[in-house]
């Protein structure tokens, strides 16, 4: 048994977990945590108000932290990147749908946002079930599907317009992951492809790739697959990288946005 008190956000995925405060969590009560963000994706805590310290032993539950290689460090901490958006900015970090590090060849498990500065309205999250999405295609479609495996680059990084600044040391060579994955812990098959790092599938051209991916972009993305998180001050939101895509909304501009993020390591993915 544990304290936690679990409310789901959306019919396919997200849950808003209260009740305990995660600096004083018992173990029993973080593997609960892990094991509900398996079951809904992705799991919003409030009035956590996370020091980096807790968030670092919040993150280390989960696995080893797999420090970002394009984002600004937090001062002190560097397995913490700052998630910032300046007053100026139009465009902001994750303002498309995406999965984190899928570019990596052992793409990152979860990722864990504290939110430090939010803006008076907007910033809100999206989130999109990948394994609903799975679920809902076509006999025909997931038959094409099981056999292919696609391509995921981080040059998108080289010419980003959100105030990320990518040396050439920090880019690696593409990846290559099954279009149809398998989570590796509850097995759940899951759509694993994204508009932001999939370049196209393996044995094709970008060009023969092009129609499916963008076809496959907008299916997985519907909203009756999706959820949306409206940020709290001191809310942790943590998100499962196999099980979801994730957008943020860039409709606050005049106003700062700040938050800390860490990844941690994943596996190689099978389908």
């Amino acid at each position: 048994m544990t304290d936690w008190h679990i409310k789901r956000l959306s019919g396919h995925c997200g849950a808003r977990l209260t009740g305990v405060r995660i600096a004083e969590a018992r173990e029993a009560e973080l593997d609960a945590l892990r094991a509900a963000l398996f079951e809904y994706g992705v799991v919003v805590l409030p009035d956590q108000n996370l020091t980096p310290d807790e968030h670092i032993r919040l993150a280390k539950h989960f696995g080893p932290i797999d420090i970002n290689r394009f984002f600004t460090p937090v001062p002190d901490h560097p397995m913490i990147a700052e998630v910032r958006t300046r007053a100026d900015q139009s465009r902001v970090i994750g303002g498309t749908w995406h999965t984190d590090h899928s570019y990596d060849p052992a793409p990152a498990m979860c990722s864990i946002l504290s939110a430090q500065q939010i803006p008076p309205y907007g910033g809100d999250t999206h989130f999109a079930s990948m394994s609903a999405a799975c679920a809902a295609l076509s006999g025909g479609l997931r038959k094409t599907l099981e056999g292919l495996s696609a391509w995921h680059s981080d040059s998108t990084f080289a010419n980003s317009k959100v105030g990320i600044k990518a040396s050439k040391e920090a880019h690696r060579d593409p990846a290559l992951h099954p279009v149809l994955i398998r989570h590796p812990v509850t097995g759940a098959q899951a759509v694993y492809v994204n508009g932001d790092f999939t370049t196209h599938f393996d044995g094709w051209t970008p060009e023969e790739s092009a129609p499916l991916l963008d076809y496959l972009y907008r299916f997985v993305t519907q909203p009756i697959f999706t959820c949306r998180l409206v940020w709290e001050e001191g809310m942790v939101a943590i998100w499962d990288n196999r099980l979801v895509q994730h957008y943020a909304t860039a409709d606050y501009q005049g106003h700062t946005r700040l938050m800390h993020r860490i990844t941690v390591q994943g596996v190689p993915l099978t389908g």
